[in-house]
Formats: structure tokens, C-alpha cells, sequence
């Protein structure tokens, strides 16, 4: 015998009808359709995300069906060119020196640059990534974590509380994780919160720096987190090419390329 829907499934069903037809939805909406909290529509849409083609927004969500690029869980994305994102995060570390304040938001090569520094001193971290904190605990190095909503995703605290927070701090230098890099939509992210958050940690910072792998380059994800210009370097294992290449040169955005032995640096403001 067949087993029937219960009220949740044909909750979440519904949800996903109104965003097939209307193209995106509010958590205000759900609550007045399915006469269900803001607690559940939330959770309904943190479900649908993670099997679901549609994408979270703040406030809401927006439906994604035509969309390839997907929002893979950390655990996913963690084994994905482990070797090349070892590489890069190993030239990061080499950037990070005693006295620092560095930035750190989620991903995995930025938790791997986590565990390479977590021996060492006098270095403060600000980071919107629960793993990452977590990787950090016990060390003598210094913490600092922003408030917030945690994506499962990506262990990433996002919102209003976290970027409140964020604009009353001073960093060095910032470690932004990316989804895509392109030379029109310059470095970008499947998620609004995770983008907004990132554009809040830029905005304080000194140096900015995009670390990605070869597999990011030339892909542009769903939103904007910032342009090639509002870059200082990059951090990749393989050299930009093409008119990518000639842009950031223009940009003045320097180059730093990861490889087998010892890091080679491209400084792409001629």
C-alpha cells in the first residue's frame, strides 16, 4: 500500500509549486498560504535547498531549475582537487605573518589554510565559518567569530546580526573563498547570505585576496560578491588565461600561483 504524503511533505510540495510558477517566494508568503511559523517555512525552504532545484534569498527563495551549478554540502566540495587546494592554502599561509588579523570566510580551502596556521602565534582570525572556529579551538591563536545564521551547507554564519558585527571590525587581510571567478562577473557565490556576509568582511578589510582552484575559473555563479578591480591578489594553482588574464592585469590585481615546490609569484600589474 502506498504510503501517503504527510502534512509536511505536501507543505514542502506546495512551496515548490508556487515557485514554479511564480519564480521566487517569501517566507511571509509561505507562513500566509500554509498558515505554518516562520520557523517551519524556514526549515521547509533549508530542506527544499538541499534536494531542490531552488535557491535561498534572503527573506525567501528563488527557483533554480535551469541553473547546473549547484550549492554542494562542505563535506561534498571537501574532497573535490584536495591536492590543488592544499597547494594554494600552503601559499596563503605564507602571506599570513606574526601580528596579522586575517579574514577567513567559509569554504574548504579556506579551512584548510585554518589547519596549516592553527600552530601558530600572534595572529588573530576573524572568520564567519563555524568549522573553521572550531579548527582554531585550542590554539594559541585568537578568534574572533561573527553572529549569525548558520547555512549547513557551508557552516558559513550569515545575516543582519553578522554583518552588523562586522562593521565594527579592522582587518589586515581578508581570505575569500569563491564559487566562481570571471572577468564580467568577477568573483561570485551560490549564495546571497554567504555573498552579502563576504561584501561586509571585504568592506573592512586592507588586502583582499580570491583563493579558488582552476575548477572555479570562468564559471559565474548566481551572485555577485565583488569585481576584479576590488581585488588586491588572487591565489590559485593555475595561471589566468585569455582576456581573464588581461583584465586582471588591468585591474592590477596580483597573481599568486601554487605549485608542486615553491610558490611562483606573477605580479600581474606589469
Amino acid at each position: 500500500m502506498t504510503e501517503l504524503p504527510n502534512k509536511g511533505e505536501r507543505r514542502r510540495e506546495g512551496i515548490l509549486n508556487m515557485l514554479k510558477q511564480q519564480g521566487r517566494v517569501t517566507i511571509a508568503e509561505i507562513v500566509e498560504r500554509f498558515s505554518c511559523s516562520e520557523a517551519t517555512a524556514r526549515r521547509d525552504l533549508e530542506l527544499l535547498e538541499r534536494t531542490g532545484p531552488l535557491v535561498r534569498t534572503i527573506g525567501g527563495a528563488m527557483y533554480d531549475g535551469m541553473n547546473p551549478v549547484r550549492d554542494s554540502s562542505f563535506a561534498e566540495r571537501q574532497g573535490i582537487s584536495l591536492l590543488e587546494k592544499e597547494h594554494i592554502a600552503a601559499v596563503a599561509a605564507r602571506h599570513i605573518v606574526e601580528g596579522d588579523v586575517i579574514g577567513l570566510s567559509g569554504g574548504t580551502t579556506n579551512y584548510l589554510i585554518a589547519k596549516l596556521i592553527k600552530t601558530r602565534r600572534g595572529i588573530t582570525v576573524v572568520t564567519n565559518a563555524v568549522n573553521i572556529a572550531m579548527e582554531l579551538a585550542g590554539s594559541e591563536i585568537q578568534v574572533v567569530v561573527t553572529g549569525g545564521m548558520m547555512r549547513h551547507n557551508s557552516f558559513e554564519l550569515c545575516g543582519p546580526l553578522g554583518e552588523g558585527m562586522v562593521s565594527h571590525l579592522n582587518i589586515g587581510k581578508m581570505f575569500i573563498g569563491v564559487d566562481g571567478i570571471s572577468e564580467n562577473g568577477g568573483i561570485t557565490t551560490y549564495s546571497e547570505q554567504e555573498a552579502q556576509i563576504a561584501k561586509a568582511l571585504i568592506s573592512r578589510s586592507q588586502i583582499t585576496y580570491a583563493v579558488f582552484d582552476q575548477s572555479k575559473v570562468g564559471r559565474t555563479s548566481l551572485f555577485s560578491i565583488a569585481q576584479l578591480k576590488d581585488l588586491d591578489a588572487v591565489i590559485t594553482d593555475r595561471r589566468l588565461e585569455g582576456s581573464l588574464s588581461e583584465y586582471a592585469r588591468r585591474c592590477g590585481v596580483t597573481v599568486y600561483l601554487a605549485g608542486d615546490e615553491e610558490f611562483e609569484e606573477t605580479d600581474e600589474q606589469g
